[in-house]
């Protein structure tokens, strides 16, 4: 898998774990699904990724986007 799909992927599995703990836990986990959507929108405009980050360090290797 690459980088780019890993990112995704994670992005993906935490936006869904967001809505089910605001279901099922509180309504103020909704705040956790606005941090994510607000860190992939300054990561396609700056190309700064933290998951990025650590998917590299973890051996993942590089794809087009996250270099």
């Amino acid at each position: 898998m690459s980088l780019d799909r890993a990112v995704l992927a994670f992005a993906g599995v935490m936006t869904l774990l967001s809505v089910l703990l605001t279901a099922l836990v509180s309504p103020l986990f909704m705040w956790f699904t606005v941090f994510i959507g607000l860190n992939l929108l300054q990561s396609a405009f700056t190309g700064f990724c933290p998951a990025a980050i650590l998917f590299r360090k973890l051996g993942v290797k590089a794809g087009c986007a996250f270099q």
